[in-house]
């Protein structure tokens, strides 16, 4: 991986991260791809319609569905999705512990059902970098003990603990097997967590960035806290985190919390929210939000944003939209992700623009006055 920070503006910035598949400028959001496809879009969608650099495949659910070993033989994530840009795959430790009605973290590893068929399984450490040696990802999470929103003070001190000791035994075993040759084009992150406390995010991120890490990211919010919670939380774990390594706020979120959080110098973000909003009708504008099932659309002959330029704006209006999703034609969920979509990574191009012009403040005051009319 080749990292370079082009401009800041105060304490936003625009970056390049070039892995072995493709050359991603940040501020950058990732699409969602959970199962190695992002729901309602086929590949030609997210390359060409898109434009995406990079997306996200999970960890746990590719490990039980087609299984990482399959995935391995019909040549890793690229050849077998026919992406041919960079995956992120996470490490599937949040997969496991919210999906599955048995889920115990112990001092090795997480234990867990298969939210599938019941059957019994664990992660550890090391078995997280076989699955995504096997996944063939341009960069890996670690495996890491998150902890839900509130939580015990104990409960938190015991999770950064679990953290650390893993990632520990994470980057031995990944530079380890790099020297097999094994996973060299791979990238791997760490995560550091310790809920909304300042003091225990200062000790997890202070003991993760001493690691041989390529990146950090920042895990455990958007959980349940206040968003100012979240905000003030990221804006203190910033400060020590390398200023020469990508910075990643996962799990979020919302277009306010992107810009909110890259005022605070955060680089990448991931999120099913716009397409999961998309299929619920719930569609984002330069102006906010809009909840396309409305009777209020059925008659109206705009595009769902006049200032943007996806494919599904240039050619569709609203009431079409509207009577797509009523009428639960699988059309509608095709257009409406690649709006949704559109816009996420649309804000992020002129985000970054406004950043290498130093002019993010001003970007960001006129964000929030479209949304005030």
């Amino acid at each position: 991986m080749e990292f370079t920070l082009e401009a800041t503006s105060k304490n936003a910035r625009a970056c390049t991260i070039k892995t072995a598949h493709s050359t991603i400028k940040t501020p950058v959001f990732m699409p969602v791809g959970t199962l190695g496809t992002i729901k309602a879009l086929d590949m030609d969608d997210v390359l060409n319609v898109l434009g995406a650099e990079i997306i996200l495949a999970n960890t746990y659910h590719m490990y039980l569905r087609p299984g990482d070993n399959i995935v391995k033989k019909m040549g890793k994530l690229h050849k077998f999705t026919t992406f041919p840009k960079s995956f992120l795959t996470d490490s599937g430790g949040f997969q496991a512990f919210s999906l599955s009605d048995i889920s115990k973290p112990k001092a090795d590893g997480i234990e867990f059902r298969s939210h599938i068929d019941g059957s019994k399984h664990f992660f550890t450490p090391k078995k997280v970098i076989d699955i995504q040696n096997n996944l063939g990802s341009d960069i890996m999470m670690i495996l890491d003990d998150l902890v839900a929103l509130p939580a015990t003070q104990e409960r938190i001190k015991l999770s950064i603990e679990r953290t650390t000791s893993w990632a520990k035994e994470s980057i031995e075993y990944f530079r380890a097997k790099q020297a097999k040759g094994i996973g060299v084009e791979q990238n791997i992150f760490a995560i550091i967590q310790g809920g909304t406390d300042k003091a225990f995010r200062t000790k997890s991120a202070t003991e993760l960035c001493a690691l041989d890490y390529d990146g950090f990211a920042i895990g455990g919010l958007s959980v349940g806290e206040l968003n100012n919670e979240m905000y003030d939380t990221v804006e203190h774990t910033v400060q020590y985190m390398p200023k020469d390594k990508p910075r990643y706020l996962m799990g979020v979120g919302t277009p306010e919390d992107l810009i909110e959080n890259i005022e605070r110098g955060i680089d990448m973000f991931d999120c099913v929210m716009p397409t999961r909003n998309a299929r619920n009708g719930t569609l984002f504008t330069s102006f906010g939000k809009i909840n396309i099932k409305g009777a209020k659309f059925k008659e109206d002959e705009a595009p769902i944003d006049p200032e943007c330029k996806c494919i599904t704006c240039q050619r569709y209006s609203r009431a079409y939209l509207n009577h797509l999703y009523r009428a639960r034609e699988i059309t509608y969920f095709r257009l409406a992700t690649i709006h949704n979509l559109h816009y996420y990574l649309n804000l992020m191009r002129e985000v970054r623009k406004s950043i290498i012009e130093d002019k993010f403040a001003e970007y960001k005051d006129e964000f929030y006055k479209k949304r005030q009319k």
